[in-house]
């Protein structure tokens, strides 16, 4: 072994990993059809060997080179790897409250628009910032912000408005835009379920000030645990990295010194002039990086994205085509208006004169191996941890309580075969046919 190169490595790594992930004959009823997983092949072990053959285990190179590849693919200033779409969702909102900000700042109290049937960490990082969600109901089949809700929904205390692209499923974002400028509110994209999706030809997530991915398995490319932040406004670029590598005030990239060229010449809060600036914190922040092995494994997911949203696009569009004879006691999903998703899932509703309820369909369909999710939270306010907690509610949320009772959704990810997808129409075809 100590005569092997590096490529030899790569290579034996790659051999081993077609022997031991080998495609399977898929036989109906017995071979698993998941709701979501990853798509990755040889290039993505080489990356990740590549990159631990350099050791730099923390954010490095490669991270850097994934940041600016993101950021070009989006179409916003600046990405901001972290270790998580949550703590993504964290960081844009805790940004907001940043001293640095002046006036623009949000502060205790302030309220911020969302959805009631959306993600807990789209939410919680609202609360956990002593803030006050405002909750507004969804329509069923884009199971996206009621439009006839967002404008009046927005009250003087309001300063931002933070809503997730459901399953891959924009809101109405020049409704969205509109409203914000109007009231000079700050917008937030929740993309981590979107990547690659398009509201009137421009890519989700470079409509908000800042916009939020994650890249944990069952989304469009995947780093294993990881996620960013992208930031439009250039102020906001420090303040992101501040929150995200433990609230420093400094800003030199791992393993730089002095990028400042004052590192011993700052005066800052009431430390002694001339403390070292790597050890000055503005900002009360966290350690929630990632590292440059997942960031090789991004990089190379992301050669693969066009096909990956294809993929999905083409499974959604099949599963749409295979179910709409069902529409008459089922909701299918359909695109917002001047939307292209990138879609995450395909989500059904059941209706009020469905003579089979969801649970029934759902544990019948994971009886053949055919695996499904409900809507997340359903309704967020009926979640236990979110009972006691500070809120306004505007208008009814009558959909998300229908949501929670009568909604679940299918997998469309790029792994699974049209032969998957003739096995799930049939099973359903013959669920709903045999209660007929």
């Amino acid at each position: 072994m100590d005569n092997i190169n590096d490529k030899e490595v790569i290579k034996l790594a790659e051999k081993a990993m077609r022997d031991r992930h080998q495609v399977k004959k898929f036989i109906p009823g017995t071979t698993p059809v998941p709701v979501t997983g990853k798509v990755y092949g040889s290039e993505e072990i080489a990356a990740a060997i590549e990159s631990s053959l350099d050791f730099w285990l923390t954010a490095g190179p490669y991270t850097e080179k994934f940041e600016r590849s993101i950021a070009k693919i989006i179409g916003m200033r600046n990405a901001h790897m972290v270790n998580s779409g949550s703590s993504a969702n964290l960081l844009a909102i805790s940004a907001l409250k940043s001293q640095k900000l002046g006036k623009d700042a949000l502060v205790s109290g302030d309220e911020v628009l969302t959805v009631a049937a959306g993600f807990p960490t789209t939410v919680a990082p609202i609360l956990q910032n002593n803030l006050i969600p405002v909750y507004i109901d969804v329509d069923l089949g884009t199971y996206s912000a009621r439009e006839d809700l967002i404008k009046s929904a927005i009250g003087p205390k309001t300063k931002a408005i933070m809503f997730a692209h459901t399953l891959g499923n924009p809101s109405n974002l020049s409704l969205m835009m509109e409203v914000a400028k109007e009231n000079d509110l700050w917008l937030i994209e929740d993309n981590c379920d979107a990547l690659g999706g398009t509201y009137e030809n421009q890519m989700l997530g470079s409509f908000g000030d800042l916009s939020t991915l994650s890249f944990y398995p069952a989304h469009h490319i995947t780093t294993g645990e990881g996620g960013a932040v992208l930031t439009k406004n250039v102020r906001m670029k420090p303040i992101v990295e501040s929150l995200r590598d433990w609230g420093r005030d400094c800003w030199c990239l791992p393993g730089c010194d002095n990028t400042c060229a004052k590192r011993f010449e700052w005066k800052l809060g009431e430390l002694p002039e001339g403390y070292d600036h790597k050890y000055i914190y503005s900002h009360l922040g966290y350690n929630l990086k990632s590292g440059d092995i997942q960031a090789a494994i991004g990089l190379a997911q992301l050669d693969k994205l066009p096909n990956f949203i294809a993929l999905r696009r083409r499974n959604w569009n099949y599963l749409k085509e295979g179910l709409s004879h069902w529409s008459n006691i089922l909701i299918l999903p359909e695109a917002t208006v001047g939307s292209e998703p990138s879609w995450f899932g395909f989500a059904i509703t059941v209706r009020d004169r469905c003579p089979i309820s969801r649970d029934e369909i759902t544990k019948k369909l994971n009886e053949k191996e055919i695996a499904t999710r409900l809507l997340f939270g359903g309704n967020l306010l009926r979640q236990p941890a979110f009972i006691n907690t500070e809120r306004r509610v505007h208008g009814s949320l009558e959909n998300s309580d229908k949501i929670m009772r009568d909604t679940f959704w299918i997998g469309v990810w790029p792994g699974l075969s049209l032969e998957m997808l003739d096995y799930v129409i049939h099973t359903i075809n013959e669920i709903l046919s045999e209660k007929l």
